[in-house]
């Protein structure tokens, strides 16, 4: 009876060790997975955000500014949030908007 419970000592010894082998491999396996959604998602991400925050922050008024919705106008104003753009050569047309609504500004080339 000794025989057998030595044989059961030592299998769940070598069980202990397989189980805590596979729970390093488990933690590596979600450290670079979260480390692959980093890199292909959260950070271009970023990357993109800040460079239209710079965009905005260099806006001037007379620039040439391009909507979400694909309008082409020119900035009259700008304020903390929101822009007064003149659309077209009709004088009247000038729309106030918010700055999240600009995607691309062309500097104008004096």
């Amino acid at each position: 009876m000794s025989d057998f419970a030595m044989i059961v000592a030592e299998n769940s010894a070598n069980t202990a060790q397989t189980g805590g082998m596979s729970l390093i491999v488990i933690i590596l396996y979600v450290v670079v997975i979260g480390a692959f959604f980093y890199f292909v998602m959260i950070r271009p991400q970023k990357k993109e955000q800040k460079r239209l925050d710079a965009m905005l922050a260099e806006m001037e008024c007379g620039d040439t500014i391009l909507t979400s919705s694909g309008f082409y106008g020119t900035v009259i104003d700008i304020t903390d949030d929101t822009v007064i753009v003149e659309f077209g050569n009709n004088k009247n047309c000038r729309i106030p908007m918010q700055k999240s609504a600009i995607v691309q500004v062309e500097k104008d080339e004096e």
